[in-house]
């Protein structure tokens, strides 16, 4: 049973664009009305000079002819060992695995993992396939035979990450993070943090103020995000104050 588990989202969030702030960045996502603590009393924001592009026209009209029906599905990530994130992405985050396919011709498994009842989930393979391919969001968990032997660390995680590179440097990754939306960031943190979970960011850690990153068994980082207004207290999981904090840091780097 998942009852036990804080209703989840599974959400893509927008990238912030890398912009110099001081450190009395106001959260990207919240109003600068809103009452929400800021990390200083100033408001002022130092910015670099960019002209910002004017995108409202794609939040209006139909959607493009021929693909009123199509869904974001998937987004794949390649795990070390599926035995880890599938304990990791079904027991902490309470997915439900919908559906895997094994390969051996190929060496490799695909595990496809999402936020659903697993009630839901049918028992004939065909109707399994058909549910996973109508179910937005979805995480397709990737394992090549044999990684699971290697030692540390395998994949590159996008974020300024040395990983499987030949000269050991850090590169200035593309890929960011996934992200979950919960009814209460604080709670769910605590959460996480009693089942002994890495956290990249805490709720008040850094200057955005009421949302965190965690770490899967791979190193990817996954963002929570609260399903209604950004509400902070007074000191999170870790101990941290809301009050003070550096600005936004640019992971990539």
């Amino acid at each position: 049973t998942t009852s036990h588990f804080p209703t989840m989202r599974f959400v893509s969030t927008i990238a912030l664009a890398a912009v110099a702030l001081t450190s009395s960045t106001v959260s990207a996502f919240v109003s600068p009305s809103s009452s929400i603590i800021k990390a200083s009393t100033s408001t002022h924001l130092k910015m670099s000079e960019v002209v910002q592009p004017d995108v409202s026209a794609y939040m209006s009209g139909a959607r493009a002819e021929g693909t009123e029906n199509y869904i974001m599905q998937q987004t794949m990530i390649r795990v070390k060992d599926p035995k880890a994130s599938l304990d990791f992405y079904c027991n902490v985050l309470g997915f439900k695995l919908i559906m895997y396919r094994e390969f051996p011709q190929w060496e490799f498994n695909v595990y496809f993992v999402a936020p659903v009842d697993a009630s839901t989930i049918p028992d004939d393979e065909d109707a399994r396939w058909t549910m996973c391919m109508n179910t937005p969001g979805c995480l397709e968990l990737t394992w090549n035979y044999g990684s699971e032997k290697e030692e540390g660390l395998v994949y590159n995680t996008g974020n300024a990450d040395s990983t499987g590179t030949s000269d050991g440097a850090k590169v200035k990754g593309g890929f960011g993070h996934i992200g979950i939306t919960v009814p209460n960031v604080y709670r769910a943190c605590e959460r996480f943090k009693e089942m002994g979970v890495e956290f990249h960011k805490s709720p008040n850690g850094g200057g955005m103020k009421g949302l965190a990153f965690i770490k899967d068994p791979d190193g990817y980082l996954v963002e929570v995000l609260p399903q209604a207004s950004m509400a902070v207290e007074a000191i999170d999981c870790m101990g941290v104050e809301a009050e003070g904090g550096a600005g936004y840091k640019d992971n990539s780097k």
